[in-house]
């Protein structure tokens, strides 16, 4: 990340993305109408199912843990297809995310940014910015993405055709339930991926417990207790703050994280290694352990670096 000024992420003004609206309130409207007009059980089911394949191995594996934080290792197919599935979710394609996610991590770690990349205003603002607007800056940040991930021709293949993405899936589930199955398995579960993401990102900034305190930054992580099962365990939000390059983000006892869980599974069988914790990272001088940091219920765990897989 290069920016001319300290002040490169406070300047500018939000818009309205008509691309971006059109697919959100599509896909909603789509999902409440068709879904409604053509439900079955079978279909509900399918989007369970469906919904939370593509949040804990799409969103909170490939996504976030892999491409963006690069915190485990495995091999190439199927890190491709970790971070399709994530594709899944319907946020972005994964170089647009990868831009994403990199601007705002930048931005709430310095002393002020503009509140559309902190979350700052009020929930129905906040809505209606993060599901149907982007943001301008002036003076944008330039992002350089790693070669291995801007040149690889499989995630610039995708990132052009990441809405595309959803035909070939939803002609499957039209051809194995019909149109229940294309409301329920596609747009209800990208529905609930998009606005899901956007929900637990405002409270994960405004409401919640606080483990740690990253001193000097505009805006601190939280940890929003009972939706770890939801959220595949990204909801704990402060202690990803805290420590952003760790494999695991259920870091004290009662904290459950079931992309964690994940990882350990296909570690025990040899498909991931090297997964990073907390212990395995540079000091940060900035960072606090708060007085009540136990307070919010459990003593924290002792941490111990994972044993590196062949």
């Amino acid at each position: 990340m290069h920016a001319a000024t300290l002040g490169a992420v406070t300047a500018g003004e939000v818009r309205f993305a008509p691309l971006k609206a059109l697919w959100f309130i599509g896909m909603a409207s789509s999902a409440g109408i068709g879904g409604a007009l053509f439900f079955s059980w079978n279909a509900l089911l399918l989007f369970l199912v469906a919904t939370g394949t593509v949040l804990l191995f799409g969103h909170s594996l490939g996504s976030h843990r892999k491409l963006i934080h690069n915190s485990f290792q495995c091999p190439r197919w199927l890190e491709y297809l970790l971070v399709y599935l994530g594709v899944q979710v319907g946020l972005a394609g994964p170089l647009g995310l990868l831009r994403q996610h990199e601007l705002r991590d930048y931005a709430q770690r310095l002393t002020h940014c503009h509140d559309y990349l902190r979350h700052g205003r009020s929930f129905w603002v906040d809505a209606w910015w993060q599901l149907c607007c982007e943001i301008r800056l002036d003076h944008p940040p330039d992002i350089e993405i790693e070669t291995r991930i801007a040149n690889d021709r499989f995630y610039r293949f995708i990132e052009r055709t990441w809405m595309a993405q959803q035909v070939p899936v939803a002609l499957i589930f039209y051809l194995c339930g019909g149109w229940a199955w294309v409301f329920w398995g596609v747009c209800a579960r990208i529905t609930a991926g998009v606005f899901g993401h956007w929900l637990i990102g405002y409270f994960a900034h405004n409401h919640g417990a606080m483990h740690h305190e990253v001193r000097g930054a505009a805006v601190q992580g939280r940890n929003v207790r009972f939706t770890s099962l939801l959220t595949m365990g990204e909801c704990w939000h402060n202690n990803h703050h805290a420590f952003p390059g760790s494999a695991r983000l259920g870091l004290y006892a009662g904290e459950w994280d079931p992309g964690w869980l994940a990882l350990l599974a296909l570690q025990r069988v040899g498909l991931v290694g090297m997964l990073r914790l907390p212990a395995d990272l540079p000091a940060r001088p900035e960072l606090v352990v708060l007085a009540p940091a136990s307070a919010a219920g459990d003593p924290p765990i002792k941490l111990e670096p994972t044993e590196i897989s062949a």
